[in-house]
């Protein structure tokens, strides 16, 4: 049987929910407080790694690329982001839970190599709907992983992301030839025709949770013209 120290809860904004925080022998999850499995693992990373470094692959400036990771779960996305960039990069992820934030910076965050340390990284607490409504023509990748995709689990208000109106509200925060990046669990069909109907090229691209088992989840990644191919 695997023992597990409860490490602390980190409230929901704007829900009666949390996230709950444990700790292994060898590894950390976050599940929600009130039941339901794992929402993430650091033992199962491979989808949120894709999340961070396939955008930023296709980049042409990746020396001085400005990127927003919506979400910092366990950090991972953040960590990957960073490896892919060049040192003039600026790198904003947006975290609506404070606790997450603090999680990152005590001991789950050795297991992403510390990725709030590194001084191209940027802190905005709050929710990333907000920050891409303020910055227009900004960001050379936007990338997405606020819940667990289309369909939302933790708070229904990230929805408005997933919508049409969140989908062009974020396109006018890509600068010129900019990429879009969606996390999610599984495929969504309609989501992915709601994408290209907003004017997108989509590339569906399907990533196993850990290796090359286990869960399967999907990576969109959308721009208004041809994809690059990763230069790296």
């Amino acid at each position: 049987m695997r023992h597990w120290t409860h490490m602390g809860d980190a409230p929901i904004p704007e829900t009666d929910q949390s996230l709950s925080l444990y700790r292994g022998k060898d590894d950390f999850f976050i599940k929600i407080t009130s039941g339901g499995g794992e929402l993430m693992s650091t033992r199962k990373h491979g989808s949120e790694d894709a999340l961070g470094s396939l955008p930023c692959r296709r980049l042409a400036n990746q020396a001085s690329a400005r990127v927003l990771i919506g979400g910092l779960g366990m950090g991972f996305t953040l960590a990957a982001a960073l490896s892919t960039l060049g040192p003039r990069a600026e790198v904003t992820v947006a975290e609506l839970i404070p606790g997450v934030v603090e999680w990152n910076k005590g001991p789950l965050g050795e297991r992403s190599g510390y990725p709030l340390n590194d001084p191209r990284t940027r802190v905005y607490l709050g929710d990333v709907a907000r920050l891409i409504r303020e910055k227009p023509g900004y960001f050379d990748v936007i990338a997405l992983d606020v819940d667990n995709g289309p369909e939302g689990l933790t708070r229904s208000s990230n929805d408005w992301l997933y919508s049409t109106a969140g989908i062009i509200a974020t396109q006018e925060a890509l600068a010129p030839d900019g990429i879009l990046a969606y996390w999610s669990a599984g495929p969504d069909q309609a989501f992915h025709d709601r994408l290209r109907r907003c004017g997108f090229l989509v590339e569906e691209v399907v990533v196993f949770a850990h290796g090359k088992k286990g869960a399967r989840h999907t990576i969109w990644l959308a721009s208004l013209g041809p994809i690059p191919e990763p230069r790296c």
